[in-house]
């Protein structure tokens, strides 16, 4: 418990802290977009849809249904169906560089993040359990977009030496999240609810560089904050194949899907217009306000979903799978006012391969346990700013075993994740050109609990 709070700490404080990135790209729409799988699944270029493994797979939310749920292969060695309850945490430190073409210019900087907290926790239901009926539940936190910029620009005006102009901003959209997901034999369903809140503040600074004449600077700025309930929805349903086999059963395709409606989040926002003038701390002190108003609306989210699959061989050495997501960008309205985004798309693609068969053979060869990742993904960003921008990344990734598994009736199941992605946004006929390189780690800590053991 003082684990767990210790990391809820932390999660809090990252998420109100300032990053250190600077991503002007990061001024439109809701912000730069934070991964939003698991550290496995980004070790695989991001699938999710039909993913069920190691972990806890909160983008769908059907997965949460196979919690409690072994293969036969497994299951018969155990009187009750076990609890096999999952702490689900992510870190990683993201490596952005910008490089701007003309005039020629180069920025990078890094930035920690908490990437989500996970409990995933089996219901028992031992009646159900038999007929092959399971339920699972998922309490999480985890960010979904993130706002940082600071750019400033000097220009050449009439009547004056130069115009000083500082564009700054920060903010971002987080969600604490429920959720219920039921197996029904081959078939799972499940929901996420909670709520997603955020909030966006921007401002523009302009300075007149005059050594004869003095000048107060002018603020313009705008903070809103938004929230509001949101519902996702998931499926998956698996077929089986060499079913005679033994281990996991027989090979298994993963057909799954999910997706949300658009989501209308009621908010405030206040506005500003004043005239400033600075320390030597580089504090702002207010010398007037020109205008100043206060108003509610809405921010609307717009509708998503995806569909994809994953296939795992009978001996469990391969698992690989692919998925398709889509944004509906365009249904997006910040208080009243349209953006520069797009509806966008992504195709991911990735595999992961473990040496050991089903977890059975080599039990004292540390690497036949560990889950060695790769895979892709490719989209246009959803920032329409009137030319292509693609992005596109590459990644790999590692399941370590923190506890060696000494025979095939052991459950203990903690792994140490990391994945690895490099990639980049825009193409090189745009003439800012953003690339990014993160490493991640994710903790995924599962074992049985409460269950009478069986001897034969």
């Amino acid at each position: 418990m003082r684990i767990t709070g210790l990391i809820l700490t932390l999660f809090i404080v990252t998420l109100s802290a300032e990053a250190q990135e600077n991503s002007p790209y990061s001024r439109y729409g809701l912000g730069d977009m934070v991964p939003g799988q698991n550290i496995i699944s980004r070790g695989m270029g991001g699938i999710a849809a039909g993913y069920s493994w190691q972990g806890v797979n909160f983008v769908n939310p059907a997965s949460y249904g196979n919690l409690n749920y072994l293969p036969p292969a497994q299951a018969k060695y155990y009187t009750n169906i076990p609890s096999l309850t999952i702490f689900d945490f992510g870190f990683e430190v993201n490596t952005r560089s910008l490089k701007q073409i003309e005039p020629a210019a180069k920025y990078s900087a890094s930035s920690p993040i908490i990437s989500y907290v996970q409990l995933g926790l089996p219901i028992r239901l031992k009646k159900a359990n038999k007929r092959g009926i399971f339920l699972g539940a998922n309490f999480g936190l985890r960010p979904i977009s993130r706002i940082n910029y600071k750019i400033a620009t000097i220009e050449r005006k009439e009547g004056v030496d130069s115009l000083g102009t500082l564009y700054e901003g920060n903010g971002g959209v987080s969600e604490a999240l429920f959720g219920l997901g039921l197996r029904v034999k081959d078939f799972n369903i499940g929901f996420n609810t909670g709520y997603r809140f955020g909030n966006k503040s921007y401002s523009t600074q302009l300075s007149f560089l005059n050594d004869s004449i003095f000048h107060y600077q002018s603020n313009s700025a705008t903070s809103s904050n938004f929230g509001a309930a949101f519902f996702t929805l998931g499926t998956q349903y698996e077929f089986r194949f060499n079913k005679g086999k033994e281990g996991a059963g027989g090979s298994i395709l993963r057909l799954g899907a999910y997706g949300t409606l658009k989501q209308n989040m009621t908010g405030s926002q206040e506005t500003l217009r004043q005239t400033i003038k600075f320390d030597a701390d580089n504090g702002i002190f207010q010398v007037d306000s020109i205008f100043k108003s206060s108003q509610n609306g809405s921010v609307q989210y717009p509708t998503s979903y995806g569909v994809g699959f994953t296939y795992r061989d009978s001996a469990g050495h391969w698992m690989f799978g692919a998925d398709y997501e889509r944004y509906n960008w365009n249904e997006y309205v910040f208080f009243g006012q349209k953006d520069n985004v797009q509806n966008t798309w992504r195709i991911k693609a990735g595999a992961e391969y473990l040496p050991a068969e089903n977890g059975r053979t080599a039990y004292n060869k540390f690497f036949s346990f560990v889950k060695y990742r790769a895979g892709f993904y490719y989209g246009p960003s959803y920032i329409n700013l009137g030319r292509d921008m693609p992005e596109f990344g590459i990644s790999l990734g590692a399941g370590i075993p923190l506890k060696l598994r000494r025979s095939a009736y052991e459950t203990q199941s903690s792994y140490l994740n990391t994945a690895i992605e490099f990639g980049n946004r825009a193409n090189k006929s745009s003439n800012l050109r953003e690339s990014f390189f993160r490493i991640s780690f994710g903790l995924s800590l599962s074992d049985i609990w409460f269950n009478r053991s069986k001897y034969y």
